[in-house]
């Protein structure tokens, strides 16, 4: 049985500089991979099913009431809003796995609390990802609120392509079968940090 890092014993920023420094040779495994890489380049690494397992793109969602146009762009929303920290990261990936630069990444969701900034942008915002198809955000984990479970909603748009619309949630939420959207295959994967959690989900676009 392999055995995998404990991630609680490193910061989210130390994950996300191993993750960058990993770079694309890392797309399509595990959010494990930054720490199993840096301590053993040669060691085989879990394949996730995000990309290049025949599952196909990733799932559509409803777009929900709250959506709010034209966000800013800005990749850290923690200083909008105490909360459990969450590094969100991922790739914007074809079918073909091949990763997909200057994607719009758009993100927005409730507060600690269970409630949408409808006059402002807190927990609002985009980016587009980087040459190799990267994006991360610095927010918080949302609370749930009525008949809904905790989860991100996001837009996804590649240059001259369809924007994709769907929603992300957090594994073993009890709330998460009561919620009459939720859909498993959108569950992100989440590990504990010493200093909040990190999560990892990567968008394979039609």
């Amino acid at each position: 049985m392999t055995t995998l890092p404990d991630l609680s014993a490193f910061s989210r920023r130390s994950l996300l500089a191993g993750w960058f420094a990993a770079g694309s040779t890392l797309i399509g495994h595990s959010i494990l991979a930054p720490v199993a890489h840096a301590s053993n380049p040669h060691r085989p690494l879990p394949a996730t099913p995000a990309c290049g397992e025949d599952i196909g793109p990733t799932r559509t969602a409803t777009e929900g009431p709250f959506y709010a146009q034209n966000p800013p762009e800005k990749r850290n929303f923690r200083t909008e809003q105490a909360g459990l920290p969450v590094t969100l990261i991922g790739h914007v990936l074809s079918t073909s796995c091949q990763p997909i630069a200057d994607a719009i990444v758009d993100l927005w969701h409730a507060d600690a609390h269970g409630r949408y900034d409808h006059h402002g942008f807190n927990m609002r915002g985009y980016q587009r990802t980087d040459a190799q198809g990267r994006y991360y955000f610095d927010t918080i984990r949302p609370a749930e609120y009525a008949g809904r479970t905790p989860h991100y909603h996001v837009k996804i748009t590649p240059p001259d392509g369809r924007t994709l619309t769907t929603q992300l949630y957090f594994p073993n939420e009890p709330r998460n079968e009561l919620d009459h959207l939720f859909d498993s295959a959108l569950l992100m994967d989440m590990h504990s940090a010493s200093d909040g959690e990190i999560g990892r989900f990567d968008f394979v676009l039609a």
